[in-house]
């Protein structure tokens, strides 16, 4: 299975390296001889969700189809590369780039087809010279100076790139259906999580409060399948007054299954509460024995330390959306790692500490005030911070015992 999803991989990689060559001779050569007969069709491309992370909530293309010269190409705002020099580092920091590529529609298919993700299109309803405009606004974002795009999921993606160029080559205004529903951010990603609680636990970990504000029916397009919706339904308002719809029809050109992958057996809240009982049991046999099991506090204070490091990377330096205002920064932050020596220095030294008073008051007020806060915090969260709450506790009572 491996292999062959390599094979396909390098196949794909060797038609999008090698095919833009041709293709863009093929297009220049439409704009300049196209004949009045209109042979060419253009179409909305919605992928189904895959089973890595970054495909956890689709994809969206446009296909470019030109039925008197054979051409049948699909434009794609989703090329990246994981070999990118320091590719993680400019993840987490939000300078991720993508590129506008161009495959061969039978490749394209292929690879959704293998991987077990089906393709649904929508045929534009587009005028000869719209399609024209079209056209020529993919070959100016293909050029090399044009083709990459710092990306950035809620704002600037594949769905919001492939829309603004369609909406950008129509003669009029794109109308789209009202909806009474409010979404959020953080709503829509939970849609397509829910078969992923490990996936999901770890975005709403990074995601802060401005994930959980309403947010309009242009942003809700960010979700390849909330484009899809829209377009269904949507119309084009022209300058003279005419209105057309925007989706001639919809059609499922690739019907696949996606097969399930084996998930961890165990789900975050159980490895949460696990992690609280731990706690639990920890901190009795500290208060029974009057004795502090340092190794489990280095453990547990680096890994905390270690959490809220990522956690302020995110909200102080990093360029995403919505990670700067993240309240989890209050639970998990650089201050339990940076303490630690000092907090084993003055135990060694038998001298008195506050530190564990204070973050038992601290963590207390955290949880009092957890359903107040104005963010929508995984539930994860809460037996994650009563367990860092009892191990405070234990301290402080042996501490006073002592």
């Amino acid at each position: 299975m491996k292999k062959k999803l390599v094979f396909l991989c390098w196949v794909v990689l060797i038609s999008c390296l090698f095919s833009p060559v041709r293709v863009r001779g093929e297009i220049s050569d439409n704009v300049e001889k196209m004949p009045q007969t209109d042979s060419i069709q253009f179409s909305l491309l919605t992928c189904a969700p895959g089973n890595e992370i970054y495909a956890l909530f689709g994809h969206t293309a446009i296909r470019y189809q030109n039925f008197s010269r054979g051409v049948d190409l699909v434009f794609n705002y989703g090329m990246f590369s994981f070999n990118t020099p320091h590719f993680v580092y400019r993840f987490v920091k939000g300078e991720t780039d993508y590129q506008l590529g161009i495959t061969p529609y039978p490749y394209f298919e292929s690879e959704y087809a293998f991987r077990g993700s089906s393709v649904y299109q929508q045929i534009l309803n587009l005028t000869y010279s719209e399609k024209m405009s079209l056209l020529k606004l993919l070959q100016d974002n293909y050029l090399p100076e044009n083709r990459i795009y710092r990306y950035n999921y809620f704002y600037d993606n594949c769905t919001t790139r492939a829309r603004d160029q369609i909406e950008k080559s129509i003669q009029g205004q794109v109308v789209y259906p009202s909806v009474s529903w409010h979404k959020t951010f953080r709503g829509i990603v939970h849609e397509f999580t829910k078969g992923s609680p490990w996936d999901e636990l770890g975005i709403d970990l990074c995601l802060g409060a401005e994930a959980d504000k309403p947010i309009d029916i242009r942003q809700q397009m960010f979700a390849p399948f909330y484009m899809r919706y829209f377009a269904q339904d949507a119309y084009i308002q022209t300058p003279d007054g005419g209105r057309r719809p925007l989706v001639l029809r919809e059609e499922k050109i690739v019907d696949a299954e996606l097969e399930a992958e084996s998930s961890w057996g165990i789900s975050p809240m159980v490895t949460a509460t696990l992690f609280l009982l731990l706690n639990v049991i920890i901190g009795f046999f500290q208060w029974k024995k009057q004795t502090i099991f340092w190794g489990w506090d280095i453990l547990l204070y680096a890994a905390q330390g270690i959490a809220g490091c990522i956690i302020a990377f995110l909200f102080f330096v990093s360029s995403h959306p919505t990670v700067g205002s993240n309240w989890l920064l209050v639970l998990f932050n650089p201050l339990p790692l940076f303490y630690l020596p000092f907090m084993i220095y003055r135990e060694l030294k038998h001298k008195k500490d506050l530190y564990h008073t204070c973050n038992l008051v601290y963590l207390t007020l955290f949880i009092v005030l957890f359903p107040f806060l104005p963010q929508d915090f995984n539930l994860t969260v809460l037996p994650l911070a009563l367990g860092l709450l009892v191990n405070a506790a234990s301290h402080v009572l042996v501490l006073n015992k002592k």
